[in-house]
C-alpha cells in the first residue's frame, strides 16, 4: 500500500502538469491522500507503526465481500521491540513523496506528513530489522526479500527531496556501498526491491549537476540504473530482461504486470531526465537516445492496453475485451447495494468463485498479473497468478497515460523522427 502511495506520489512529482491537463489532477490527489490519511492514523508513535490488519491464512480460507468480512481483524505493529525497517523506510518514502504533492495546494497536510516521515525514518533507521520477521504472518503473502537497506535508501531519498536537508544526502553517500545502493545490480523495481528507483532518482542529481564533490558515488549509482535500463531494452551483455514473443517484459510468473508498469515509469522518467540534460544513455558501448526509452515504454503501455497477441486489455474496463473474472472478492460477488442478505465466509465459493460468469462488477482500473511468457491468458477467476490485480500495477500507469496523453495531443505523428523511431520499433 505503502509503495503504491509513493509510485502515485512520484507520477504527480514528474507528470503533474500532464495529469492536470487530463483533468484527472483532483482525482490523482483525492487517490494519494485516501492512502496518507490512513497511514497517519497508523502511525500513533513516533516509534509505532500498524503493519497489517488481518492476517492472509483466515482471509483466504474465505470467499466474501468487505461487508461481510467476519474473519479477525487482528491488528499487527512494528515497534522498538519488533523492528520493521523496510515497512518504516517505505512509508516514510511515502508520506515524504507525497507532502510534496500537497506542498502549494494544502501546506498545512504537506507539513504534517513531512513530520511522520521524518519520525518514521528515523525509527526505521535506529531499530534495524526485517517486518517480516517481527510480523510472521506476512512472510507467507508479502515476505521482504530484498530486506531492509534498499527502503532506507529510498526512504532518505525522498526526505532529501522533500526537505533540501544535506543530512539525508549524506546518508545515501556513506550508505551507498554497504547498503547495496551502487553494488546491486537488479533488473527488476517493485514494491519489495527498490533499488533500480534509488539509482534512478540518484542519477538525476548527478544530471542536474548539483554535488559535485560526491560525484564520484553518485556516478556509481547511475552506472546501476543504467544497467537496469539497458536491461530492459535487451542491451545488457547477459543480463537482460526476458521478453514473450510478443514483446512483453517478462520477470516472473506470479503478476508479472507489476514491473512491466514500473519499468515503463522508469524507462520514461529518465527519457525525460537525459533530453532535459541533453544526455545519452550508454549500454555496453551503443548510445541509446533518449527518444528509444520513450518510444519502449510505449510499446510495454500499448501491450497493456491491447496491442498484444491476444488482442486482450489488460486494463480491466479498457477497450472492448479485458478480463471478466478479475481474482478479486468484492468484484466477483453480487454488490451489497443490490443484495443485502449476509454472505458467509465458504458460501462465497460456494456460489460465486467457480463461475464461469462474468464478474458482477468491473475492476475499472484495475491491471492484472497479465500473460504468460508465451503472451498466453486464461480469463478464470482461479487463475491467481493471471488474474489477480493490486494497486501497485496500476500505479506507476497514472503518470505515464498522461505522459502519453500529452504527445498523442501534441500530435507527435507529425514528428518525423518520432514516426521513424517507433515505426523502427
Amino acid at each position: 500500500m505503502a509503495f503504491t502511495v509513493t509510485m502515485l506520489s512520484w507520477g504527480v512529482i514528474e507528470y503533474g502538469k500532464q495529469i492536470a491537463d487530463a483533468g484527472e489532477l483532483k482525482h490523482a490527489l483525492e487517490a494519494i491522500k485516501w492512502g496518507t490519511d490512513y497511514f497517519i492514523k497508523a502511525h500513533t508513535n513516533p516509534n509505532v507503526l500498524w503493519a497489517e490488519v488481518g492476517d492472509g491464512d483466515t482471509d483466504h480460507y474465505c470467499w466474501q465481500r468487505p461487508e461481510d468480512m467476519t474473519t479477525s481483524r487482528q491488528a499487527y505493529k512494528i515497534d522498538e521491540n519488533n523492528p520493521g525497517s523496510d515497512l518504516a523506510g517505505e512509508t516514510a518514502a511515502a508520506m515524504a513523496a507525497s507532502s510534496i504533492v500537497f506542498k502549494k495546494s494544502n501546506p498545512h497536510y504537506s507539513h504534517l506528513l513531512l513530520h511522520h516521515a521524518q519520525q518514521l525514518f528515523e525509527f526505521g533507521d535506529k531499530y534495524r530489522g526485517k517486518y517480516d520477521t517481527s510480523i510472521g504472518v506476512v512472510k507467507s503473502y508479502y515476505p521482504s526479500v530484498s530486506g531492509y537497506m534498499d527502503e532506507l535508501l529510498w526512504a532518505a531519498l525522498w526526505l532529501y527531496k522533500a526537505t533540501d536537508k544535506v543530512e539525508y544526502l549524506k546518508y545515501i553517500i556513506n550508505n551507498a556501498n554497504g547498503f547495496g545502493g551502487i553494488g546491486w545490480a537488479i533488473t527488476e523495481f517493485s514494491w519489495d526491491v527498490k533499488y533500480a528507483g534509488v539509482q534512478i532518482l540518484v542519477s538525476k542529481l548527478l544530471m542536474e549537476g548539483k554535488h559535485k564533490e560526491y560525484n564520484d558515488i553518485l556516478e556509481q549509482y547511475q552506472a546501476k540504473a543504467e544497467h537496469y535500463l539497458c536491461a530492459c531494452l535487451n542491451k545488457n551483455n547477459g543480463s537482460n530482461v526476458d521478453r514473450s514473443p510478443g514483446g512483453l517484459l517478462y520477470v516472473r510468473q506470479w503478476n508479472n504486470m507489476q514491473y512491466v508498469s514500473s519499468a515503463a515509469f522508469l524507462l520514461s522518467i529518465y527519457s525525460d531526465y537525459l533530453q532535459n540534460a541533453n544526455k545519452n544513455l550508454h549500454c555496453h558501448g551503443e548510445i541509446v537516445e533518449s527518444q528509444e526509452l520513450l518510444v519502449f515504454a510505449k510499446s510495454q503501455v500499448d501491450y497493456i492496453l491491447g496491442s498484444n497477441p491476444m488482442s486482450t486489455s489488460y486494463l480491466v474496463g479498457f477497450g472492448d475485451n479485458y478480463p471478466k473474472r478479475v481474482h478479486h472478492r468484492g468484484a466477483s460477488i453480487a454488490s451489497y447495494k443490490g443484495n443485502k442478505g449476509f454472505i458467509g465466509c465458504t458460501q462465497g465459493y460456494d456460489n460465486w468463485y467457480g463461475t464461469k460468469d462474468p464478474n458482477p462488477n468491473i475492476l475499472v482500473g484495475a491491471l492484472v498479473g497479465g500473460p504468460d511468457s508465451q503472451d498466453e491468458f486464461r480469463d478464470e477467476r482461479g487463475n491467481y497468478m493471471q488474474t489477480e490485480a493490486c494497486t501497485y500495477n496500476t500505479a506507476p500507469l497514472v503518470g505515464i497515460f498522461a505522459k502519453f496523453h500529452q504527445l498523442q495531443t501534441q500530435n507527435l505523428s507529425s514528428d518525423e523522427e518520432f514516426a521513424s523511431l517507433v515505426s523502427s520499433y
